[in-house]
């Protein structure tokens, strides 16, 4: 990767606050833009695709279960071009494709070009936009990389309050189509600009060190070679990396089938309409407050042990599902499962660079985020499948529970990886 040159601006900043922090705001602000194609904002325009285009609700879910398909196994590809050409020239990149194809979003005519459509957004919004950000903050922090991160998945959060409605006040006042047209043109405005004039790939570019000292860690997980010796091959070749990268891909698919059938369950357990969109308000503001909990958490204490911690929120949170059969208990069922969520955003993106290093980083996360980005893709099937064969969603709920407290175990069970040069 060449070495980057300063700037004025980038000086007068550095000589006030380490740089890094500079970092977190751009991963914040990809992270805020990644929300043009999460599932948050994709829903807005489903009733109207479906009666622009004619289609069925089982074509345009299917359309769009395929097209997150697709994109997951694409993100191989793209974690390596990041350790490639560098996370400034990525987040550009990524975020003119982004736009690009929210605007050819507003053309789609029929099935195929709507799968093609969903592909796209998915791919350079959910995927790279994601996996570029969180691996841009990995490189500048190490001993406050939890911290840092948290702060880098609030513009998820911000992103899910804030570009829905905005989106469905456009729809409404001047067509679904056009829509998607601003979304891009707001996708090149809010990173294009800010990503080529702050972005810079790696503290060394400057002369700094990561977390703006030595770098050196106390934590005794944090591989020694943490100058990311470790290669894509040698990671893949560990069990730490499947046991973690299942793990992970397991709460992704619960969360996924849960938020997707979550006002259909609660409506079934007596709740108003209401009372169960009233719980997507709790399980957010949950999310933001214990995702800053869990980076407090895994810069202090062994990463394994935080991550089962995270996994049994998990299956709490099932099992307050299975109970919330009142506002009140429906508002504790948000609080549990936002909790579960903003650990489950923590992992995805802490566990491969405290692992594994940061110079493959991105070959690393883009194997990783092809198997949580799978899982996630078919998350709501069983919840459907129990509700059509079974009449109701409990059966799943309660033997689904069963899997992140089996990876809880497994995670909890298997210490970090260590080189085999390093082994006594």
């Amino acid at each position: 990767m060449a070495q980057q040159s300063s700037s004025p601006l980038i000086e007068a900043i550095g000589r006030r606050v380490y740089y890094g922090w500079v970092m977190v705001g751009m991963g914040f602000v990809g992270m805020f833009a990644s929300g043009v194609g999460q599932s948050f904002t994709v829903s807005v325009f489903v009733n109207p695709i479906i009666d622009d285009l004619g289609i069925s609700r089982t074509s345009i879910s299917s359309a769009y279960t395929l097209g997150t398909l697709t994109a997951a196994f694409g993100l191989t590809y793209l974690g390596r071009l990041i350790d490639r050409i560098g996370q400034r020239a990525m987040l550009v990149a990524v975020a003119f494709l982004l736009g690009v194809s929210a605007m050819l979003f507003s053309t789609v005519g029929n099935l195929v070009a709507l799968y093609a459509a969903f592909t796209a957004v998915r791919i350079f919004g959910q995927g790279a936009m994601m996996l570029t950000s969180t691996n841009l903050v990995s490189q500048w922090f190490v001993r406050r990389r939890g911290f840092a991160l948290s702060l880098t998945n609030l513009g998820f959060a911000v992103a899910s309050a804030i570009i829905p409605p905005a989106v469905q006040l456009l729809s409404n006042q001047q067509g679904w189509r056009i829509a998607w047209i601003w979304l891009g043109l707001a996708t090149w405005v809010l990173v294009i600009p800010s990503a080529l004039l702050l972005v810079r790939n790696r503290p060394e570019a400057l002369g700094l060190m990561p977390d703006g000292a030595g770098g050196a860690t106390a934590q005794a997980d944090v591989p020694p070679d943490e100058d990311g010796s470790w290669t894509v091959r040698e990671a893949l070749r560990t069990r730490q990396f499947w046991i973690m990268a299942v793990s992970i891909a397991i709460p992704s698919m619960l969360i996924t089938g849960m938020v997707f059938h979550q006002i259909s369950y609660l409506r079934g357990m007596g709740l108003s309409a209401q009372a169960a969109a009233n719980v997507f308000t709790v399980t957010a503001v949950s999310m933001v407050a214990f995702g800053l909990v869990f980076g407090y958490l895994l810069d202090r204490y062994q990463t394994q042990r935080v991550v089962a911690l995270g996994m049994l929120c998990m299956t709490a949170s099932m099992y307050t599902m299975l109970a919330a059969d009142t506002p009140l208990l429906a508002a504790l069922y948000g609080v549990v499962f936002g909790t579960a969520i903003g650990a489950m955003m923590m992992m995805g993106s802490y566990v491969w660079p405290r692992y594994f290093g940061r110079q493959h980083l991105g070959g690393v996360q883009g194997v990783a985020a092809t198997i949580t980005i799978t899982g996630a893709s078919l998350g709501p099937l069983p919840f459907g499948l129990a509700f059509d064969l079974l009449g109701g969603y409990g059966e799943a709920v309660l033997l689904l529970s069963l899997l992140p407290l089996l990876a809880a175990i497994a995670v909890w069970l298997t210490p970090p990886p260590l080189k085999p040069a390093l082994r006594p």
